[in-house]
């Protein structure tokens, strides 16, 4: 536990509610793991059939009675709902519960606080949390009196709640702006990538999928990597080399999760837009978690929410180490485009086979067409040489040199822009182009 976390872990309760709505449905065991991964000291978890929510509790006024015996006898400091809370069921269930209560939103909010490491991360979770505070900024006194005033201080004035209100607004709208100068500064570098021809690979998944262990083999990178939710926060940029292709940009960006608050969503945009703007998506799917369809469509629906959908994606099944009798292997749909990847990060088996299938993705649209050069294009004749491009070569009587090629447009666009030869140039020099 780091420096900033050193206090005494406090005792707590967890209480889950089993809804009959499927779609509103929460895991138990992730809750338990959300829990461990704040810090909590969990002293039980309840579990409450839900049927009919109360609009002031939310469960039963009996079971609150039940709830505040419990706590007095065994001593709970914090109990924790793995529902969100609207603001005024918090604060009946404190005033009633006589202790610290906090909802599904603020647990995860918590445990990005203290997973946020860089100043942008820092900045995303203090926006997502003064944005959750502010629906909750109430007194619970009820003088609401006006500050007192003084000389040169007369007037008006405001009430406390009002000024504290007017503190967080101006705070929230600092932050906001200091995000949008990030967004901006990440778009500009994705537009130099863009103009370099270099293709941006992104990692997403749900949360310990094992994106980071993938990232950092892949890589050699020192992402720090653990069995714990949310073990990373800020996202990381390594460039990767992949044979047939060159240089790829591959980017680890923070997991997903069931029901992701909005709220964090909206404030790490400038993160997600990472993914949004990627070349490919890599879904690492946790191959061997009880829940994978369930936690594979929470993916999904996170993706459509930051416009990434429509992104060419190739699926990850991580962690074969953990199931019986499955080999790495790639998976590959009718037309032959690789789909699917079967690997263990962990025991680093079947990371060649998931290069391949990048490459395959990213290097499907190929170029096929006959070239003249004439003698001062030597050069280029060269470079396409060796980049292993040339599959026919034939010289007309003016020592012009007919070039039959192939290659991915994505490496002719990259060595077409170190050669500085702008591709609206290039088309003089054909004598066939194939489809």
């Amino acid at each position: 536990m780091n420096s900033k976390q050193e206090y005494e872990a406090e005792r707590t309760l967890l209480v889950h509610l089993d809804s009959v709505r499927m779609d509103e449905r929460e895991d138990p065991d992730e809750f338990m793991e959300l829990a461990l991964s704040a810090g909590a000291a969990v002293v039980e978890m309840i579990k409450i059939n839900r049927y009919q929510p109360s609009a002031r509790f939310l469960i039963g006024a009996g079971k609150v009675e039940e709830l505040a015996e419990q706590i007095q006898e065994q001593n709970i400091e914090l109990v924790i709902f793995n529902q969100n809370l609207t603001p005024s069921q918090e604060r009946n269930l404190e005033r009633a519960l006589d202790c610290r209560v906090l909802d599904r939103v603020g647990l995860i909010l918590d445990i990005f606080a203290q997973r946020a490491h860089t100043h942008e991360g820092k900045l995303q979770v203090e926006l997502a949390q003064l944005e959750h505070i502010s629906t909750r900024l109430v007194r619970s006194r009820t003088d609401l009196s006006r500050q007192q005033g003084g000389i040169g201080l007369r007037g008006p004035g405001e009430t406390q709640l009002e000024s504290d209100r007017r503190l967080l607004r101006g705070r929230m709208r600092q932050i906001r702006s200091r995000l949008e100068k990030v967004r901006n500064q990440r778009e500009l570098a994705r537009r130099s990538r863009r103009r370099a021809e270099i293709p941006a690979v992104s990692l997403v998944g749900y949360t310990n999928a094992g994106k980071s262990t993938l990232f950092n083999r892949l890589t050699e990178a020192s992402v720090y990597a653990a069995d714990q939710l949310f073990a990373t926060l800020d996202p990381t940029v390594r460039r990767l080399e992949l044979e047939n292709v060159g240089p790829v940009m591959l980017v680890d960006t923070v997991g997903f999760i069931r029901h992701l608050p909005h709220k964090l969503v909206e404030a790490f945009r400038a993160t997600l837009e990472e993914s949004a703007s990627a070349d490919l998506l890599l879904h690492v799917i946790d191959a061997a978690a009880e829940q994978r369809d369930e936690q594979i469509g929470q993916v999904q629906a996170v993706l459509a929410e930051i416009g990434a959908a429509d992104i060419p994606m190739l699926e990850v099944y991580n962690k074969t180490d953990l199931l019986e009798a499955v080999e790495p292997h790639i998976q590959h749909n009718a037309d032959g485009v690789p789909v699917r990847v079967w690997l263990s990060a962990q025991e680093q088996t079947g990371l060649d086979l998931l290069l391949e299938a990048i490459a395959g993705c990213l290097g499907r649209e190929m170029y096929h067409a006959t070239l003249r050069l004439p003698p001062q294009m030597a050069r280029l004749r060269g470079l396409l040489f060796d980049a292993d491009a040339v599959v026919g070569e034939e010289y007309t009587e003016e020592g012009e040199a007919l070039l039959a090629v192939s290659l991915p447009l994505m490496e002719l666009n990259r060595l077409l822009s170190r050669e500085k030869i702008e591709f609206d140039q290039f088309v003089q020099y054909f004598v066939y182009k194939a489809d």
